[in-house]
């Protein structure tokens, strides 16, 4: 005959608790962190694009762990590894260093080609796959690294498409030259004088600078003797912005005034004192304007009211290359950069910027290319 035995109600209650507590540490267990980085420039003279686009990941993070990912069998947390290169190639080699010893799964940066090409390297070394929102040189993708992706368009076609503009839409006939030494502004002058040449445009004058300056006087001094139809600078809105305002002081204000996408920024006109010679600006961004991607207008509602006041330029990039990162995470089952990497070079994605896919050497294949410029003070697409 078994004997029932009847446990104090008490007890009962206690060994419940103990088996739902055994339960929430096994479900806690079953929770993987993953950390995805930024690297880019969060201080210095623009780091309020660094920001933006260190903006654009965390928006892209707090929208994936709202979906409660499972990958590998495991619920996944995203969360986001900053780091500061403030634009210095030397640290951006360290920081990504960092990043390969701390185990991160993915990184989105960095920010400019200078810093980019150097950092590519270490990535490679280690099997960390990053995706930069931003840096155009088409260096950056040259050796063809397989961790080495870009999801804008590079300055093959942001120089081409400005020296285009000039003479076919604007039939200006010279232009003077001048870059900031960096491998972003150096490599995109290089392209649109080229093709401006090309085209028939005659170069009146080649300067240089670099990416801390402020005094452009003697340059321009130099310059305006030549008597240019325009200017192109290579280089970052940090310098485009005092450059504007001293042509202004110097009677330069017919003079029309080429660059990339580093100086096409929201901040432009502040940078410059809202000098005359903004409405001058013609600039060139890889990718749509953000009213005119396919989920532009809904994805910058939600940016402006999580970070208001912040938008620059990159920032839905970044946004887009986070997402890439963890649905190649999916469509491989592995957070390990070593199982994920290659599903990558695969991806066939629906962004907010466009229809995402890369070609063997990790560059967009269909990059496009936007036109900007500022009316009162503000930018405006051309096309």
């Amino acid at each position: 005959m078994k004997l029932a035995i009847s446990y104090p109600m008490s007890l009962r209650l206690t060994a419940a608790a103990a088996l739902g507590l055994t339960t929430a540490v096994a479900f806690a267990q079953d929770v993987q962190i993953v950390r995805i980085a930024h690297a880019g420039p969060t201080s210095g003279g623009i780091a309020h694009i660094g920001k933006d686009t260190e903006n654009g990941v965390r928006l892209a993070i707090d929208e994936l762990n709202a979906q409660a990912l499972v990958i590998g069998g495991k619920k996944i947390k995203f969360e986001l590894a900053a780091e500061d290169d403030a634009g210095d190639p030397r640290q951006a080699t360290t920081v990504a260093q960092k990043l390969c010893d701390s185990h991160v799964a993915g990184v989105v940066g960095h920010l400019q080609s200078g810093t980019t090409i150097p950092a590519s390297m270490v990535y490679n070394k280690c099997g960390l796959p990053h995706i930069t929102a931003a840096a155009t040189n088409p260096d950056v993708t040259k050796h063809g690294y397989p961790t080495t992706f870009r999801l804008i368009a590079n300055d093959n076609a942001l120089g081409a498409a400005l020296a285009y503009f000039a003479h076919d839409a604007l039939k200006l006939k010279t232009v003077a030259v001048i870059d900031d030494r960096t491998a972003y502004g150096q490599g995109l002058a290089d392209v649109f004088k080229a093709t401006a040449q090309q085209k028939g445009m005659r170069i009146v004058a080649e300067e240089f600078t670099n990416d801390k300056a402020t005094d452009f006087m003697a340059i321009l001094t130099a310059i305006k003797s030549k008597k240019p139809d325009a200017i192109f600078y290579g280089g970052l809105d940090a310098q485009a912005g005092p450059m504007l305002r001293q042509m202004e002081q110097l009677g330069m204000s017919n003079v029309r005034y080429f660059g990339g996408d580093a100086l096409c920024t929201e901040k432009l006109p502040e940078l410059s004192s809202k000098a005359g010679t903004l409405k001058n600006v013609t600039c060139a961004t890889g990718g749509a304007s953000v009213q005119k991607m396919q989920g532009g207008a809904a994805w910058k509602k939600k940016y402006d009211a999580r970070f208001p006041g912040q938008f620059q330029i990159y920032s839905p990039y970044a946004y887009d290359a986070t997402f890439v990162l963890a649905d190649a995470m999916k469509r491989a089952n592995s957070v390990d950069p070593k199982v994920y990497v290659p599903f990558i070079g695969k991806t066939h994605y629906k962004g907010v910027t466009a229809n995402i896919a890369f070609t063997s050497k990790g560059e967009l294949t269909q990059p496009s290319v936007t036109l900007y410029t500022y009316k009162d003070d503000v930018r405006a697409a051309l096309n």
